[in-house]
């Protein structure tokens, strides 16, 4: 067997996976069975990526009909009015907890603090203030008191507020104000208010209008309780942007347009988009064009896609912290491979500094002395801001350097191929470069190797130690060192009290720094909590997956087979069975001949075989077998009568070819809607039509399923939203997830039978095109009638595909992935034109 080869920024494995099952022909088809992989950089790829599945996704009707850019003002003056009300409590707080010994103004001021922290969290003014002494352990003092039992006063913090924000699950709560404020700009009192459908009903059901005017009252109901949930969806989503996600650090703007980073490597995910319309929220906040909302095609997680494969296996020189997950998900041991020489970097304890600005003050002096010794510095940054804010000041310091972010990407390998130059100084992301030995110019050996200089922590300790391995190769010299301020998201949301305690009682003074192997012990219990905080988020998204895996594995065998159409007229037999089996039951047991009779003619246009007194005497097996043995038998002569009526224009069309028709495309409508089918040219004349059935059957099956699986993703991630709510009963949501998925399943599957047997049954050429066909049979001794253009045929309904001129094949020397480019640029062709 061959193994697949992943590369750690390649998810394409997976798409490929999910293509394959939404192909229309075997032809398309592009993976092998799952026999073994290799997966470089594999806790980036099993790790990292884990935590977003994949998913496939397309337009959807209507899907341009969205309300962002007409929303957008409203919510950026309630944003607006958020942030001037923080800016308040924080000048108020700042004066009350500037005379503390005054009366409750300790207590008040803090108080007011915490609520700015509830209101925005993010807001610079109030990190800066967070970071002097003292002033962040008060705060937390009064967070506990008001998280005390399970935040039944919380209340009276938030009640001040337009809404709240809780950072750590990326979650927004519109409070009342918001809503007040929502009403005076709309106008509308029920704008943001989602009414009780479920009660409005139960009152319309008792009320004495006729059953026509309650369907139709009961249909405006549900129009306008869609709206309004897609409006307060809607909502939601640009609070997210506007409070959750900032440019240079989520996303930037590239193109005109909204281009995500991603938050491992530093690097842009192109093609990628925020899911459930965030990324267009995104595209309102930043004035730019709005993509029409999506659908989800089909979705896989990760965690599942390399599950089935038979043999799993990777390399990365930092799995050792997440040995526990890798067995945990993927049943894989980690293996500590010894260096091939001694590692003789020196890694020093963390600098840790009050502030930001203090924090990147010192960094520069530290660059400025490192390249004094002829050393090159590579500097590791979190975001883009970071990076473009130390160009800045390394530019009027007049020191030459380079940058290396999500918005010049374009030349990474150039960049970090120069960056182990003598005093070349490199600002990159912690990812730039991973896999890449940085080789040293000449002389800086000597100098003491490259220095890494780390401006942040980052969540996970394995990016540390990927940016610290970028010096110290092979045995080469080198140094790292990460510098670090309280004002840091890590150290803002996981950092311990404990930290800020210590700074507080030492009085740390402006520009001092701390160096302590406590502190560094610290910041990685802090990383700690993140990474189990992020493995809880994986094993979340899999443990719902897995719900979705049995589906998927089912729907997509069903798929393939059809694809194939081996088995398919089996499978289309069991199919009418369980259609009659289904129809049977269902009025039998409501007691309802006539319904019966009437479902029968409009599923499968045939009359019932039984008669009413039959319907009720007869037992349920016996009826099913009658019905199934007339409903086949309507098929079987159905058939016949369409090959007969469509093989005179397939006959006309091959024996008078001259375009080089290939395949010929044939209309099928079942009165409602139709479908154009594909059939080999060449195999429907030899056949004299008869493989057209095979081709309407595999077509129609294909389409069947795939709208009917479209549709229920759409469900199952409804689903999977509203079962949340099962926590405030007490109960499981994964449990209750399980259970309606499995009734929503089992629904889908009744509904693609019925759907499938139907058409099938129904499904004919147009009215029209059968007269046609007709009138082209009479011409027959008129051979000048026989000679058939190509607007006659396209008249009938027919369209056609020309063949494809066969072109020479040229056989030149393969190029290995390793070797020079022949283009002459100097890279490897796996960098250049092997891309």
């Amino acid at each position: 067997y061959l193994a697949d080869v992943t590369y750690g920024t390649n998810n394409e494995f997976g798409f490929d996976y999910l293509r394959d099952n939404m192909s229309t022909h075997p032809s398309e088809l592009v993976q092998r069975p799952h026999n073994y992989t290799i997966v470089d950089e594999v806790d980036s790829v099993l790790i990292d990526d884990a935590r977003t599945p994949l998913i496939i996704s397309g337009p959807t009707s209507q899907g341009d009909k969205q309300e962002f850019d007409q929303l957008n003002p409203i919510i950026q003056k309630l944003y607006t009015a958020q942030r001037n009300l923080v800016t308040k409590l924080l000048a108020e707080a700042k004066n009350l907890l500037a005379n503390p010994d005054e009366g409750d103004n300790e207590k008040e001021g803090n108080k007011l603090l915490f609520r700015a922290f509830r209101g925005l969290p993010k807001n610079k003014a109030l990190i800066k203030f967070l970071s002097e002494p003292g002033v962040k352990t008060g705060m937390q003092r009064t967070e506990n008191h008001f998280m005390q039992e399970q935040g039944k006063h919380m209340h009276v913090v938030d009640d001040e507020l337009f809404f709240v924000i809780d950072e750590k699950h990326n979650s927004i709560d519109l409070k009342e104000k918001g809503i007040e404020l929502l009403t005076e700009a709309t106008g509308d009192p029920d704008f943001y208010i989602l009414p009780d459908i479920g009660s409005a009903i139960a009152d319309l059901e008792k009320s004495d209008l006729s059953e026509t005017e309650k369907n139709k009252r009961k249909s405006k109901m549900l129009v306008d309780y869609s709206l309004i949930s897609e409006r307060v969806h809607t909502i939601n989503q640009l609070l997210k942007a506007y409070c959750l996600f900032e440019k240079d650090v989520d996303y930037v703007i590239m193109d005109n347009k909204v281009k995500i980073v991603d938050e491992q490597t530093g690097r842009i995910l192109e093609g990628r988009r925020y899911s459930d319309g965030l990324h267009q929220a995104i595209e309102a906040k930043e004035s730019v064009k709005v993509e029409a909302a999506t659908q989800t095609y089909a979705t896989i997680t990760l965690q599942n896609y390399f599950r089935m494969y038979n043999k799993l296996a990777g390399m990365t020189g930092t799995a050792e912290t997440e040995a526990g997950e890798f067995w945990d998900i993927y049943k894989l041991d980690v293996v500590v491979i010894p260096t091939n020489k001694p590692i003789v970097r020196m890694d020093q304890q963390d600098y840790v500094f009050k502030t930001t600005r203090e924090k990147y003050n010192a960094v520069i002096d530290e660059i400025d002395d490192l390249i004094k010794k002829g050393r090159p510095v590579l500097v590791g940054t979190t975001v883009v801001e970071t990076s473009e804010l130390l160009s800045r000041m390394l530019t009027r310091r007049k020191i030459k350097h380079n940058v290396l972010n999500a918005k010049l990407h374009q030349r990474e390998a150039n960049i970090v191929a120069e960056a182990g130059q003598p005093s070349a100084v490199t600002i990159a992301t912690n990812m730039a470069g991973r896999g890449t030995d940085i080789k040293l110019g000449k002389g800086v050996k000597e100098a003491g190797g490259l220095a890494i200089i780390g401006t942040e922590r980052h969540e996970s300790r394995r990016v540390d130690r990927q940016l610290r391995g970028r010096a110290g190769r092979q045995g080469d010299p080198g140094s790292s060192v990460f510098y670090v301020s309280l004002e840091d998201n890590l150290m803002r949301l996981f950092g311990s009290e404990r930290i800020a305690r210590i700074m507080d009682k030492i009085g740390i003074k402006e520009g001092e720094v701390i160096q302590h192997s406590m502190i560094t012990r610290s910041i990685e219990k802090a990383q700690k909590k993140v990474e189990a905080h992020n493995f809880e988020i994986r094993k979340h998204l899999l443990e719902y997956d897995d719900v979705m895996n049995n589906q998927r594995t089912a729907i997509y065998q069903k798929r393939r087979s059809a694809l194939y159409g081996e088995r398919l007229s089996l499978e289309i037999a069991n199919m009418m069975f369980d259609v009659a089996e289904s129809l049977v039951q269902q009025h039998q047991e409501m007691r309802d001949y006539e319904g019966f009779k009437i479902e029968l003619i409009r599923l499968l246009g045939v009359e019932a075989p039984v008669n009413e007194n039959e319907f009720f005497e007869l037992n349920e097996a016996d009826i099913v077998d009658k019905l199934y043995e007339t409903t086949e038998l309507n098929y079987r002569r159905k058939c016949e009568r369409f090959a007969d009526n469509a093989f005179p224009v397939i006959k006309d069309v091959y024996e008078n070819n001259t375009q080089g028709y290939k395949k010929i495309a044939i209309p099928v409508t079942d009165g409602i809607k139709t479908m154009q089918i594909p059939v080999d040219l060449e195999e429907a004349y030899e056949s004299q039509g008869k493989s057209l059935i095979k081709g309407v059957e595999k077509a129609v099956t294909l389409s069947v399923i795939d709208i009917a699986w479209k549709e229920h993703l759409r469900e199952m991630d409804d689903l999977k939203q509203s079962v949340q709510h099962a926590t405030y009963e007490q109960k499981d949501p994964l449990l209750i997830y399980k259970f309606e998925s499995f009734k929503l399943f089992d629904v889908m599957l009744q509904s693609i039978n019925r759907d499938i047997v139907s058409f099938l049954i129904k499904g004919n050429l147009p009215m029209q095109k059968e007269v046609d066909i007709q009138e082209a049979r009479i011409r027959k001794t008129d051979r000048s009638a026989m000679k058939t253009s190509k607007e006659d045929v396209e008249k009938f309904g027919f369209r056609t595909q020309q063949r494809e001129k066969v072109q020479p094949v040229k056989v030149e020397k393969k190029v290995g992935r390793n070797d020079p480019c022949p283009c002459g640029s100097g890279k490897k062709y796996k960098h250049c034109h092997g891309q």
